[in-house]
């Protein structure tokens, strides 16, 4: 099968279904290929290395990757965010049909509504069908972000008619949750379109390792709570500051480790200052190669999104990632997230935006003893190598291509 995955975001950019994704149906006899633009996220700012223009093709360990100019931008600003998604779009849609050999089936990865676009030009102009990965369900997601400001608006019903032709065109979808499915299927998606495949981690990245000599120091001795990821404003984390600041006399020996960066962070630090806590440390972000060694290093692990129902239809990465790695997961997330962390018996789930709550679910995990919090870890990595792993997921996905292509035109 020859498969074409487009995508705005691929290696060496961090996504989910990147190059581990493509080498793995490589490994499994598939040829594939890679549409996607130059790596500036999550900074907005190129990579060392690159430089924008017209064209570029790589050969990544036998991937054939080709990069088409976009604007580069992931800053909390609408408009910029907005240029950055449009300009793909619009490059990957002018140039793909004839830049990219022509594969059996396109692999279109729905981090935002806009990658319909070239994934509609590039199936109709080769004749060949697409199938959307969806992450992110728009519209719900730009508003709930306020990525969108209030002058804009207007654009929603157009977003809502894209989005329904787009579902309307695609030959299969593909989610990560079943609540997205329900919210398609209400849609007017058909129950038989849609197929549910939760996501992965990248599984080489998260081995352990050594933390850094500098931070090792600032771990040491202490309970640490860990969360590595983009800090954004969908995260909510003011509920850390304040479970922090609830913890600083019954617990002194926690410590919570924020890891990375995002649009939020210098608005965090700033408060954590003003609060006058010593018990949050914030690391700065770090290739994925060493994030392993800090998830490791983590007593507990936390995933935490505000209370929007648009959260409760979806499974946060982080928390593949927290399972493979075998550590307690404090999960302050409702709906698909807290079903999937209580089946698995990886933790603790508690109610988001809430100090008392996430305060509560720390003790909780301090409170055991080390052998009872090895069994909760122990329990979440063999439910994600049994149920969520890159190899069960990568043969799910060949099936939904092979289903897809005898069935081509049962949706068309």
């Amino acid at each position: 099968m020859r498969i074409l995955i487009l995508s705005q975001y691929f290696d060496p950019e961090p996504t989910f279904k990147g190059l581990l994704f493509a080498h793995e149906l490589m490994k499994q006899g598939h040829v594939v290929e890679v549409l996607t633009g130059f790596p500036n996220y999550p900074l907005g700012k190129l990579y060392p290395g690159y430089r924008m223009k017209l064209l570029q093709r790589e050969n990544l360990g036998g991937i054939r990757v080709t990069r088409v100019p976009l604007f580069p931008s992931h800053d909390s600003g609408g408009f910029r965010r907005m240029a950055s998604y449009l300009s793909f779009a619009g490059t990957a849609a002018l140039m793909g049909p004839w830049v990219v050999r022509k594969p059996d089936v396109i692999y279109a990865y729905h981090g935002n509504a806009t990658i319909g676009v070239p994934a509609w030009v590039i199936g109709m102009i080769r004749r060949v069908p697409f199938v959307l990965d969806i992450q992110d369900l728009w519209p719900d997601s730009v508003t709930s972000s306020g990525m969108l400001p209030a002058k804009f608006q207007a654009m929603i019903p157009a977003l809502e008619a894209w989005c329904r032709f787009l579902y309307r065109r695609s030959a299969r979808i593909v989610v990560l949750s079943p609540g997205l499915k329900r919210v398609l299927m209400a849609r007017g998606v058909p129950e038989e379109k849609v197929e549910v495949i939760p996501n992965w981690c990248d599984e080489i990245q998260i081995q352990p390792g050594s933390a850094r000599p500098e931070e090792e120091s600032l771990l040491e001795g202490r309970f640490n709570v860990v969360m590595a990821g983009n800090m954004g404003r969908m995260q909510g984390l003011d509920v850390v500051l304040e479970a922090a600041q609830l913890l600083q006399g019954p617990a002194p020996q926690v410590q919570f480790v924020l890891v990375g960066g995002g649009v939020d962070r210098p608005r965090l630090e700033k408060r954590m200052a003003s609060l006058g806590l010593k018990n949050i440390l914030f690391l700065p972000g770090r290739p994925m190669d060493e994030i392993g060694a800090l998830l490791h290093r983590a007593d507990a692990l936390l995933v935490h999104l505000k209370d929007d129902p648009l959260f409760a239809i979806t499974i946060p990465s982080r928390i593949q990632a927290y399972l493979a790695v075998g550590r307690p997961l404090l999960c302050g997330v409702r709906g698909d997230g807290a079903e999937l962390v209580k089946e698995a018996g990886a933790g603790f789930c508690f109610e988001p935006e809430c100090p008392e709550a996430l305060a509560g679910a720390v003790l909780t995990v301090l409170n055991l003893s080390t052998e009872e919090r090895r069994e909760i870890g122990r329990r979440g990595s063999e439910f994600y190598k049994d149920r969520l792993s890159l190899s069960v997921g990568t043969k799910a996905f060949l099936r939904f291509f092979d289903r897809t292509l005898s069935g081509r035109s049962q949706f068309s």
